[in-house]
This record gives structure tokens, sequence and C-alpha cells, in this order.
């Protein structure tokens, strides 16, 4: 039911891929035949009998996901599967997993790569002291420590600023010619500076990531720690 990688390390160094998931078809009384089957699975074909000392880190997390995929489980559980592959390997796990996912598996995954998450994940849980501080769909996460953020830059800010915060908008100082501002899109900022006859030499919208949540929900927390 369940199929775990928390240590991507764990085979022995002179068995080849093959006889190392062999050997947990042995122990866990599957067929043999399973082995080629996760191998195919993972795309270690080519490298079936290559000795496990000489696979890469991200060869040797393909490895631990296959051993894990033997028993065809419901429930996979990853501790930073992203943590050692390159680009294209990272990408292959995000497409993996997700796949897995959309067959309606349940892929739980522990992480610190936040930005990784943020592409891969459906729900997050944040913990920070032993404790839960958020749960919830990616999106809702998110938009729980505020929404959008303008930023504009122009060489009249305080003319601007005057503008925005007479709509309502919450405007801070973000260097000599730069503001952030909440409260608001950037349409409507576009449409107050060009109301107020003030130049814009820059104007965009910024997104709260995962990582920004992640510090500003458990930053209390981990001061105490």
């Amino acid at each position: 039911m369940v199929g775990a990688v928390l240590e991507a390390s764990s085979a022995h160094k002179g068995r080849t891929g093959r006889h190392h998931l062999r050997a947990c078809c042995l122990t866990t009384g599957l067929p043999l035949a399973r082995a080629d089957e996760v191998l195919d699975l993972v795309g270690l074909g080519p490298a079936a009998d290559r000795r496990f000392k000489g696979y890469s880190l991200g060869m040797k997390q393909r490895l631990g996901i296959a051993a894990a995929m033997l028993g065809d489980p419901q429930v996979l559980i990853l501790d930073e599967p992203a943590n050692g592959p390159d680009p294209e390997g990272i990408r292959w796990m995000r497409h993996f997993l997700q796949g897995l996912a959309a067959d309606g598996r349940t892929v739980l995954v522990s992480s610190h790569l936040l930005a990784e998450m943020q592409a891969l994940a459906e729900d997050v849980v944040i913990v920070a002291a032993g404790r839960l501080v958020r749960h919830g769909p990616v999106a809702t996460v998110l938009a729980s420590v505020g929404g959008d953020q303008v930023k504009v830059s122009t060489p009249e800010p305080d003319k601007l600023t005057a503008a925005l915060a007479a709509a309502g908008a919450t405007v801070t100082a973000d260097g000599p010619t730069g503001l952030r501002v909440n409260g608001t899109t950037a349409a409507a900022v576009g449409d107050a500076a060009l109301a107020a006859g003030v130049p814009v030499h820059h104007l965009s919208t910024e997104s709260p990531d995962l990582e920004d949540v992640f510090l500003d929900l458990t930053h209390a927390k981990a001061a105490i720690r």
C-alpha cells in the first residue's frame, strides 16, 4: 500500500541496479520480473547492469523510487526527491510524480526546495518548530499572507503616491524613484499615473512565492528555536 524513499543512497555499492531491486523483490515476495518493470518505469533500463557506486545522485534517486514502486503502491512518500538531480532530472521527477497523482495515487513529498514544491504540489503543509502553521491548496496558501504587489518606477514618485493614496491604495517607497503598491492592480496604477500626468518608467506585478510565504509564516517560530 505504501512505498517510501527516505535515503536514496541505501543500496549496496557493489550491486547493480537490477540486482538491488531483485534483492528487494526476494525480501517482499514479489516476482523478480518486477525489477525490470520498475527500472523501465523510472528510465534506468539502460543502466540496469551498472554498479550502484557508479550511479550519479540523480540516478540513485530514481533507483530509490523504483524500489518504492515495486509493490505498485497507492501511497508514495519521498524525502527530498529533487535534491541531487540535474535540471533535466528534476523536470523528469516532477512529471513522474504528477503523473502518479493523476492516476489517483497519493504522493507525499518533504522538501526544503520550495520553488520546486510550488511547481510540483497541489497542496502544501508548512510545519515550523514541530507545529502546523498552514496547509491547503498552493494558491490558497500563497494568498493567505497577502495578495499581489505592484512595483512602479517614476521620476515623480510623490505625485504618483498622492494620486494612488487618494484612490485607496497603500504605497511604500522603494528607492528614490520606485514605489510598491498594495490594494490595487497594475492597470489601475497605470490609469492613475495617466490621469495625474505622471510618466511611468517601469510597471509590474509581483506575486508572493512559496519561499516568501514559508519565511513569513515560520520566522517567529524559527526565532524561538
